[in-house]
C-alpha cells in the first residue's frame, strides 16, 4: 500500500469545479468523494495529444525546433510542480501519497516525453496510446468487484489491440509481428503498472519499459528499430 504522506503544514488550495466533479460521480454511479478520481482518469487520456507532435509541420514554432518546443513545454510542468511543493498546494488531481512527492502527472508528463523525443515513431504512438488509456481502465477495473477478475486480461487485450494498430498503421510492420509484439508489450505493461514505489510512478514506466522492450525485441528480429 502506498505510504499516506500527508503534509503537515496547512496547504493553500487552488482547485475550483467542486460541483462538476459531483456531477461526475453521479453519472459514474460512484460516491460523491470519488469525483476526483473520475476526473483524473478522464484527464489521463489526454496524454494521447502529444501525439500531435508528428502532425505539427517543422518550424511551426518559429522561434524554436519542434523538440525543444515539447521540453520547454515539460520544462513548464516540472516549474509548476515546483512551486506545487514548495507551497503546499491542493489540487483536484492530487492524492495525499503525493503531498511530498512529484506528482504522477509529472512522471507521465517526462514518459510522454521520452517517448515522443528518444523512440521511432510506430513504438512511440503504440506505448504513449496504451498508457494514456489502459492505465485509467486498469485502475477503474480495480475498484469495482465485478472487474476485479478482469483487472488484468481486459487491459492486456487493449493494450495489445492498440499496440499492434500503432505498428502496423504507423510503422507499416507486417501484422504478424505487430501482433507478437504488441502482446508482449501489452504484458510488459500490465505488469509494471501494477509495481508500486513510492519515488517513482507507473504512469512514467508504463510508458518507458514497454518503449525500451519494443525496441529491443524489433533490433533483434528485424537488425533495426525502423
Amino acid at each position: 500500500m502506498r505510504p499516506d504522506l500527508t503534509p503537515a503544514r496547512p496547504s493553500v488550495r487552488l482547485h475550483r469545479g467542486g460541483q462538476f466533479r459531483r456531477w461526475l460521480a453521479s453519472v459514474f454511479g460512484r460516491p460523491e468523494a470519488e469525483g476526483n478520481e473520475i476526473w483524473r482518469r478522464l484527464i489521463h487520456g489526454t496524454g494521447a495529444f502529444v501525439l500531435a507532435y508528428y502532425l505539427v509541420p517543422p518550424g511551426f514554432f518559429v522561434v524554436v525546433p519542434n523538440d525543444v518546443a515539447l521540453l520547454l513545454a515539460l520544462g513548464a510542468v516540472v516549474v509548476l510542480e515546483g512551486l506545487r511543493l514548495g507551497l503546499g498546494a491542493e489540487l483536484p488531481t492530487i492524492r495525499p501519497y503525493e503531498a511530498r512527492r512529484p506528482a504522477s502527472y509529472v512522471f507521465y508528463a517526462v514518459g510522454l516525453a521520452v517517448a515522443v523525443l528518444l523512440f521511432p515513431e510506430p513504438i512511440a504512438v503504440a506505448v504513449v496510446l496504451g498508457t494514456a488509456f489502459v492505465d485509467p481502465l486498469a485502475g477503474e477495473l480495480r475498484r469495482r468487484p465485478q472487474g476485479a477478475r478482469l483487472a488484468l486480461g481486459v487491459p492486456w487485450a487493449v493494450y495489445t489491440a492498440l499496440a499492434t494498430g500503432a505498428l502496423v498503421l504507423v510503422g507499416r510492420w507486417p501484422w504478424e509481428l505487430a501482433l507478437g509484439l504488441g502482446a508482449v508489450a501489452a504484458a510488459v505493461a500490465v505488469l509494471v503498472e501494477r509495481w508500486r514505489f513510492r519515488w517513482l510512478d507507473d504512469d512514467l514506466t508504463m510508458t518507458v519499459v514497454p518503449a525500451l522492450v519494443l525496441y529491443g525485441l524489433v533490433l533483434l528480429v528485424r537488425g533495426t528499430p525502423l
